[in-house]
C-alpha cells in the first residue's frame, strides 16, 4: 500500500499521519471530522490525435506535466477527468510517456509516470490468415494477417488467451497498403531480427522472414501459442477486430477459465459467430510445424470454423498467399 504523509495544523499543533494503515486514516476521520483519502490514478487514454484524458478518483489540479518525447501543451481541463490538449497531431499509435504531478484541494499530491499510445484513427481492415502452433528451431510459431485496405497499424494489439490479459504484441506506427501480409513471429531466435515498419520489407533477417511480407518479432523464446487457444486483435477502444478459436480436442467446455473468458469475449463482439464452446472451434489436432492453420482467402469471411483448414504437409506459407492444398488424414 502506498504511504502518504499528511500534515494537519490545529487541535493543539501539528499532527503527522503516516498513511500506512486503514486504522490510522479512520482515526483521523473520527477525531478531526475530515476525509483524508488521497487521490488515486485510474488510467489514461488518448481520445483524439491531440487530446489525452487522465482519470482520478478525486478532483485534482495539475502541478507539473511533462511528456517524453516533448510535446507542447495548449490547454488543461482539471477535475476527476484531466483533459490535456497538445498543439500538434501525434503519429497514430506512437509510444509516449507522461510524468504528471497532481494535487487535490487538501494538498495531497500524487505523481503519475506512465506510458501510453497516441490515438490512431486510421486502422485498416484486415483478417487473420494463418497460424502456426508448433515449434521446431529455427521455425517458430507465428500469427499472420492480411490487410484489406490502406491504413496505420499503430497500437493494434494481439492477444493470445493462454498468455493472460496482457497483449503478446502491440504494433508501432506503420503505414500499410491493401493486400499486405504481416507475420508476427512469436519467438526471437536469431540475431538481428527487427520490426519492418518502413518501406524495406527485406530489412529483417531470420528464418521465414521473406521480402514479400512485413515481419515483426516478439522478444524472448518462450511458447506463446498452443493448439488449444484463442487468438484475437483489439484496437485502442478494446474492440475485437478479428479472432479465431482453436481446440485440439472437441468438447463442450474449455479446460481453463482464461480460454472460456476470451472465447466469450470474441463471440460477443462478433469475431466468432457460432457458440464460443470448443466444439465450434477450429480443430487443430493435425497441425505440425509444416501443417499450419490457414484461412480460405478466396471465400467469404464468416467468422466460423468453416473459414479454416489445415494445410497439407510442407504447406506452411508465412508471409505469402495460402496454399490451396489441405491436409487429408
Amino acid at each position: 500500500m502506498k504511504k502518504y504523509v499528511y500534515m494537519l495544523w490545529g487541535i493543539g499543533g501539528l499532527v503527522l499521519c503516516n498513511g500506512c494503515s486503514c486504522s490510522s486514516e479512520s482515526a483521523l476521520q473520527q477525531v478531526l471530522g475530515i476525509n483524508v483519502e488521497a487521490p488515486v490514478f485510474l488510467g489514461c487514454k488518448a481520445v483524439s490525435p491531440k487530446e489525452i484524458s487522465f482519470e482520478f478518483s478525486l478532483p485534482v489540479r495539475v502541478v507539473s506535466l511533462h511528456f517524453d518525447p516533448s510535446l507542447e501543451v495548449t490547454s488543461i481541463q482539471e477535475g476527476t477527468q484531466v483533459e490535456v490538449t497538445v498543439n500538434q497531431d501525434l503519429p497514430g499509435g506512437a509510444a509516449v510517456t507522461v510524468n504528471m504531478l497532481v494535487e487535490d484541494y487538501r494538498r495531497n499530491t500524487l505523481n503519475v509516470l506512465i506510458p501510453f499510445r497516441t490515438k490512431n484513427d486510421q486502422l485498416p481492415s484486415f483478417i487473420i490468415t494463418e497460424l502456426r502452433t508448433e515449434y521446431a528451431k529455427p521455425k517458430a510459431e507465428f500469427v499472420e494477417l492480411k490487410t484489406l485496405n490502406p491504413g496505420n497499424l499503430g497500437a493494434l494489439r494481439l492477444f493470445i488467451a493462454s498468455n493472460g490479459d496482457t497483449p503478446v504484441f502491440e504494433f508501432p506506427p506503420v503505414a500499410v497498403g491493401a493486400g499486405e501480409y504481416l507475420v508476427i513471429h512469436l519467438r526471437s531466435l536469431e540475431e538481428g531480427a527487427i520490426n519492418e515498419t518502413g518501406t524495406d520489407r527485406s530489412a529483417s533477417p531470420g528464418t521465414e522472414a521473406f521480402p514479400e511480407s512485413r515481419d515483426f518479432w516478439v522478444p524472448g523464446t518462450k511458447k506463446r501459442l498452443r493448439k488449444t487457444d484463442v487468438v484475437f486483435f483489439m484496437d485502442q477502444d478494446d474492440r475485437v477486430l478479428d479472432g479465431v478459436l482453436l481446440s485440439e480436442n472437441a468438447g463442450t467446455a474449455w479446460a481453463k477459465e482464461e480460454l472460456a473468458v476470451a472465447a466469450n469475449l470474441v463471440h460477443l463482439q462478433g469475431g466468432w459467430v457460432p457458440s464460443p464452446d470448443p466444439h465450434h472451434a477450429v480443430s487443430s489436432k493435425a497441425t505440425t510445424v509444416t501443417r499450419t492453420i490457414s484461412r480460405h482467402e478466396t471465400a467469404l469471411d464468416r467468422n466460423c470454423a468453416e473459414d479454416w483448414y489445415i494445410t497439407a504437409t510442407s504447406g506452411a506459407t508465412p508471409g505469402k498467399r495460402n496454399t490451396s492444398k489441405a491436409y487429408v488424414p
